[in-house]
């Protein structure tokens, strides 16, 4: 008998993810709860187990691909049926599509009828200009009739709806069939193509979104000496008494919580429906470099209720999070919720960038390198430690002045050193 290897909802928002990798092959056998594919949302991999002991017949959805929740992805034989299951990956092309659903069935909907579109087709759409009645005349092929992301690409690039009226002038339609075709590189003699898939895509598509938010970024120098100093000071002791290292990173989230606790909007959220979404807690989240070498992609874990946690806590979460994120153990939700951000390039060396936003988050802060540097304090020329703070921020919710309060803030209280003594 065939039993299909289904997407699973893998959490409130989430409507679809993406077939990262097959852990199995078509004529491997499987055994059940044994790992068989993996999934990726949010940037978060999941193992799926087989639902089943049997033959992976067929992989319907391949590597790279994206797959919607409910949706079969593949098909294993458990051998407790006859032929049945051999003969359905096998039949004729006709057969396969009389036995399929009918595209009509999802063709123009009633006046007043709604139509459910998931984020990821909303957000395209948008970003497109594409009109809500124009989304209504596109025929869907995934389930129950819905229009998957495949299907407003093809729309995007020039095919005509099905259900399209037809008193439509043919004007419109010859300027979408006059948009130039973009054809595949070929690689040269020296050089190997390789698809953008799993997390790289992941991380793609969110800087596609994220540069489509009008952003400013503002800077500023911070002289660090007192907290280096407290570091070197105490990293061994507080390694002994609370378990964990002591980074700078953990002095960064402090400030940058209760600078967003006294600006709020900072703290904030632009929704799709010109809506500002006012967080009443503050969840930050890491930018974490996967990899022994940070080669291996980014994700942004988040640590939850800042604002509530003392410094030795906010260590202790930040360990716990980046150690979960480097053995591939994220769940998604440790990786969503998120209010701001904090990017800390300054651990590898950098020391100066322009952090871009995790939309739609209000802000991003970016941490970079620490340096001695020859200053003038007193009238007087001196060796401080100094580094550079630069936030990047939603320009159509913050104004230049809050930015600047923030970030002045956030300089302060690193200079003033003065929230964990």
């Amino acid at each position: 008998m065939a039993v299909e290897i289904l997407m699973p909802e893998l959490g409130e928002s989430v409507h679809e993810g993406t077939v990262s990798r097959w852990l199995k092959k078509e004529g491997d056998h499987v055994k059940e709860d044994e790992p068989i594919v993996e999934i990726m949302t949010d940037k978060v991999n999941t193992e799926l187990p087989s639902p089943a002991t049997g033959i992976l017949k067929k992989i319907l959805i391949p590597e790279g691909e994206l797959v919607e929740v409910f949706h079969a992805m593949g098909i294993i034989d458990d051998g407790s049926g006859d032929d049945a299951s051999d003969a359905a990956p096998a039949a004729a092309p006709a057969a396969a599509a009389a036995e399929a659903p009918a595209p009509a069935a999802a063709a123009p909907l009633s006046e007043g009828e709604r139509r459910w579109y998931s984020p990821v087709v909303r957000s395209m759409a948008k970003s497109h200009g594409v009109t809500e009645d124009q989304l209504r005349s596109i025929v869907g092929t995934g389930e129950q009739g819905r229009v998957t992301k495949r299907d407003l690409e093809a729309f995007l690039g020039g095919a005509k709806p099905a259900a399209a009226p037809a008193a439509v002038a043919p004007k419109p339609a010859a300027k979408l069939e006059e948009k130039p075709v973009v054809t595949p590189s070929v690689a040269g003699p020296e050089q190997q193509l390789v698809p953008l898939v799993g997390m790289r895509k992941m991380i793609a598509d969110a800087m596609i979104r994220s540069s489509q938010v009008p952003t400013v970024s503002t800077v500023t120098q911070v002289d660090v000496t007192s907290m280096v100093q407290f570091r070197e000071r105490n990293k061994d002791s507080f390694t002994e008494q609370y378990g964990v290292k002591l980074t700078y990173t953990p002095f960064f989230i402090k400030a940058i919580t209760e600078m967003l606790v006294e600006l709020p909007l900072m703290n904030a959220a632009l929704m799709p429906d010109n809506q500002i979404a006012m967080n009443k807690g503050v969840h930050l989240g890491i930018a974490v470099a996967l990899g022994a070498k940070g080669d291996e992609g980014l994700i942004v874990p988040v640590i939850r209720d800042c604002h509530q946690k003392g410094l030795v806590d906010i260590a202790r979460d930040l360990d716990a999070i980046a150690k979960k994120a480097r053995a591939n153990q994220l769940s998604v939700a440790d990786v969503q919720g998120g209010t701001f951000t904090l990017t800390n390039p300054g651990t590898y060396g950098a020391l100066f960038g322009t952090p871009m936003i995790n939309a739609p988050q209000a802000g991003i802060l970016g941490t970079y390198g620490i340096q001695k540097m020859p200053v003038i304090v007193d009238d007087m020329i001196a060796i401080r430690s100094i580094m550079h703070l630069v936030l990047t921020y939603d320009h159509r919710i913050i104004d230049g002045m809050i930015a600047g309060k923030f970030l002045a803030g956030v300089r302060d209280k690193l200079q003033a050193f003065d929230f964990f003594r």
